[in-house]
């Protein structure tokens, strides 16, 4: 099964959220993070456009999660202000005066309305935001504003990342040109629903808002929320999606030929952005793409997926180079899902290492091999319907452990 986004006739773009037309981005350092390091960022449209956001399930939210919630309800957004490096989350009231005042203090700097501010937080939970930094930054953050690179922007939103996450792809539709773009933060705590994530995409496609509400719910349900790397989910987690219209053309409404085609964009680069967070997962060394298929619906292929790539023992066994398919067997039949155990098929990385619930012999060497990649693929087959789902995970390194072990020293 191809695990990646269907990118047929997209072309790669330079600029990452501000490749389409209409937004500016800036990344400052308020002095959150040690070392002078960018920790606020501003992504802006040149005016107030539909926009969405979903935001994390876990009832324990943060402060900006309250705040954006509220905000995001008119369908319409000016700008998204991240910080980094302290989450604003199990603050009690002061956090939400705090996601407020960043609000306020950006839709000052844009001369707009607070409500028309996204507010978004990463960082240490539990410990009070010293907002007076954030609030200081914000000024040089909208002077610094420009459409040529978002990649200071997301550096900003950078926790125990690695690198920044960005991507753009451009096409045609209808004789104009149309781009997508975006940027994610997320390594650690992640898992669905959604992931310990920020993300904001961006399109200067003229989709009404009731096309920006439906393309990111759908986009999201089988990109962002087929993420994990520890199955920890944040009390941050934030994606927006924001539509300029600035390509110009008729508006875009669901269930036309239009929208089908840049919903397909927007599921890409959604989905790119998520390889990009499992790659990247705290001290991981493997990208690994769980496909499960021939299960009796999607939600028993999703089971099936998320019990795979959450099992601590199958993680350290890929981490290891072991092929030892039993514990992918194992967390199969646990599941929850409907199966027949004497239908059950296992690929490692390619090569056949179950057939029928039984053992297909195979070369250890070959599969050690196999499994010594940067991207390795488990394949589970039920054979006992057409559902399919695919989860994208990472393996388990004495990395992950100590990267948590002192996370906030």
């Amino acid at each position: 099964m191809n695990d990646r986004s269907d990118s047929a006739g997209f072309a790669f773009a330079e600029g990452g959220v501000v490749a389409p037309i209409g937004f500016l981005a800036a990344g400052v350092s308020a002095g959150l993070k040690s070392g002078g390091k960018r920790d606020v960022a501003l992504v802006v449209a040149e005016e107030c456009v539909p926009a969405a956001a979903v935001f994390t399930t876990n009832l324990v939210a943060a402060a900006p999660v309250v705040v954006s919630r509220a905000h995001i309800a008119s369908g319409c957004a000016r700008a998204l202000v991240v910080n980094a490096g302290n989450a604003n989350s199990c603050t009690g009231a002061q956090g939400l005066v705090d996601a407020r005042t960043m609000a306020v203090a950006v839709a000052e700097a844009l001369e707009c309305r607070s409500e028309q501010v996204v507010v978004a937080s990463t960082g240490v939970i539990g410990v009070s935001l010293p907002v007076e930094r954030v609030v200081a930054a914000i000024p040089e953050a909208a002077a610094a504003l420009d459409n040529r690179s978002g990649t200071h922007a997301a550096e900003a939103i950078m926790t125990t990342d690695t690198f920044p996450k960005e991507i753009a792809i451009t096409f045609d539709l209808n004789g104009r040109r149309i781009t997508v773009g975006g940027m994610a933060k997320g390594s650690g705590m992640i898992a669905p629903n959604m992931a310990t994530m920020i993300a904001v995409i961006t399109t200067d496609a003229p989709l009404s808002p009731e096309a920006v509400e439906r393309a990111l719910r759908d986009s999201v349900a089988t990109t962002f929320n087929r993420v994990t790397v520890d199955s920890d989910t944040s009390t941050n987690d934030t994606a927006l999606l924001m539509a300029s219209g600035a390509a110009g053309g008729e508006t875009i409404e669901p269930g036309t030929a239009a929208y089908d085609r840049v919903f397909a964009a927007v599921h890409t680069v959604a989905g790119e952005l998520s390889r990009m967070i499992a790659r990247d997962g705290e001290g991981a060394t493997k990208l690994v793409t769980v496909a499960v298929t021939g299960a009796e619906n999607e939600s028993d292929a999703e089971k099936v997926a998320f019990a795979v790539a959450n099992s601590p023992l199958v993680k350290t066994a890929l981490f290891g180079g072991d092929a030892n398919w039993g514990r992918v067997a194992g967390a199969v039949g646990r599941a929850g899902a409907r199966m027949n155990p004497d239908s059950l098929d296992i690929d490692f990385a390619g090569i056949r290492v179950c057939r029928g619930g039984c053992a297909v012999g195979f070369d250890e060497d070959e599969a050690a091999a196999a499994l010594s990649g940067t991207e390795v693929e488990i394949a589970v087959n039920l054979n006992c319907g057409e559902g399919r789902a695919v989860v994208w995970t990472c393996d388990l390194t004495y990395d992950y452990v100590r990267i948590n072990g002192d996370y906030r020293s």
